[in-house]
C-alpha cells in the first residue's frame, strides 16, 4: 500500500484557515451578521475613511461585492458612506457608533475561536508559529514583487 505523503504547508494552511472561518461562523451564527459583514466591520475599524475599491483590494474581492455588503451594513446602521472633502466622486467608509458593540462581540468570538484552535499548544509554540508565519508572509510579499524569471535565477 503506497504511503500517503505528508500535507504540504499550502494545503495545511488552507485547511486551518478554512476551519477557523467555519468555527468562527458557528460561533457567530446568532449575531445577525455574515462572516463577510464581520470582515468589513473589522477592516473599517482599522481603516476608517477607506474607499470602496481599496477595501475590496484588502479583502481580495470585487468592488461590487463590497458594495453589496456595505449596502446591508448601512441599512443596519453599522457603517456609512461619507462624501470625500474635496472630490465629490469619492465616498469614504466609516463605522457608526452602533457598530462598536458588534466589534466587541466580534473580538470575543475571535478570541474563543483562536483559543479552541490553539488548544493546549504552549505560549512559546504559539509565538514561534506566529513569527514563522509572519516571516513566510514577508518572504512571499517580497517574492511577489520580483518578476518570475528573476526568482528562478535566484534559485536555479
Amino acid at each position: 500500500m503506497p504511503k500517503t505523503p505528508p500535507p504540504t504547508v499550502g494545503f495545511l494552511l488552507h485547511d486551518v484557515a478554512r476551519l477557523l472561518r467555519k468555527r468562527f461562523e458557528q460561533h457567530a451564527r446568532d449575531s445577525g451578521l455574515t462572516r463577510s459583514q464581520w470582515q468589513v466591520l473589522a477592516y473599517l475599524d482599522q481603516n476608517a475613511g477607506i474607499q470602496q475599491g481599496a477595501l475590496a483590494e484588502l479583502m481580495d474581492v470585487e468592488p461590487i461585492t463590497v458594495g453589496r455588503i456595505l449596502d446591508k451594513l448601512e441599512s443596519c446602521g453599522l457603517a456609512e458612506r461619507r462624501p470625500h472633502a474635496t472630490d465629490r466622486r469619492i465616498w469614504q467608509l466609516y463605522l457608526t457608533e452602533k457598530a462598536r458593540p458588534k466589534l466587541t462581540e466580534l473580538r470575543a468570538l475571535g478570541d474563543v475561536t483562536r483559543s479552541e484552535a490553539f488548544g493546549a499548544i504552549s505560549a512559546v509554540d504559539r509565538e514561534q508559529l506566529l513569527a514563522t508565519l509572519g516571516q513566510m508572509k514577508a518572504n512571499l510579499t517580497a517574492a511577489c514583487q520580483m518578476p518570475v524569471a528573476e526568482r528562478q535565477a535566484h534559485h536555479g
